[in-house]
């Protein structure tokens, strides 16, 4: 290999272009598009955060978008991402009652629970409960008392990891400069 020093030349004038019209901007005026481009973009990150959770999670979209909500920035505050959902049970990751116990599959990886039933009676003529797919598990050796099982799976924290945060961070990289400079000349004609 040669010595040859490396060069790099990034042309400057679109920068310094914006940079003079977010200046030209007033005060108020330069607040709105900054929350209508943050508000844009924050929506476009949400929705690619809610897809990247499908498979990372084993849940329904439907489910992540009842749980993934967003508070628009208003006033200058800040675009906020928050979600519900603590041990999730195991009635959302798709259960089969098997012989040996329940299958599941959080984090999209099929997995027996021993144990476990969502019917009743005997096999192979069992039938199902009326509680909505609930998986349960008997605490004692009698009938009862009996203990709805969960996943282990918290989605506040799966949001910050992986490629739901990857995805997050990829989103606003891509779309927010472009939506910004997209507000400005919107505003100024």
């Amino acid at each position: 290999m040669s010595g040859a020093p490396l060069s790099l030349k990034v042309d400057a004038a679109p920068i310094a272009r914006m940079a003079n019209m977010f200046g030209a901007l007033q005060r108020q005026t330069r607040a709105l598009v900054m929350v209508r481009a943050v508000n844009h973009t924050g929506a476009k990150a949400l929705t690619q955060m809610r897809r990247v959770l499908v498979p990372q999670t084993g849940l329904k979209y439907r489910t992540l978008k009842r749980a993934v909500t967003a508070k628009k920035a208003f006033n200058g505050g800040d675009f906020v991402i928050k979600s519900r959902g603590g041990d999730i049970r195991l009635k959302f990751f798709k259960p089969r009652e098997t012989r040996r116990g329940v299958t599941a599959a959080p984090w999209n990886r099929r997995k027996v629970y021993p144990g476990t039933f969502t019917k009743g009676g005997r096999f192979p003529k069992r039938v199902a409960l009326s509680m909505g797919g609930t998986v349960l598990h008997r605490v004692g050796k009698s009938r009862g008392p009996l203990k709805v099982v969960r996943s282990g799976l918290f989605i506040p924290t799966e949001m910050v990891t992986g490629n739901s945060e990857a995805a997050f961070y990829a989103t606003v990289e891509r779309e927010l400069p472009g939506r910004l400079a997209h507000e400005i000349y919107r505003v100024l004609g």
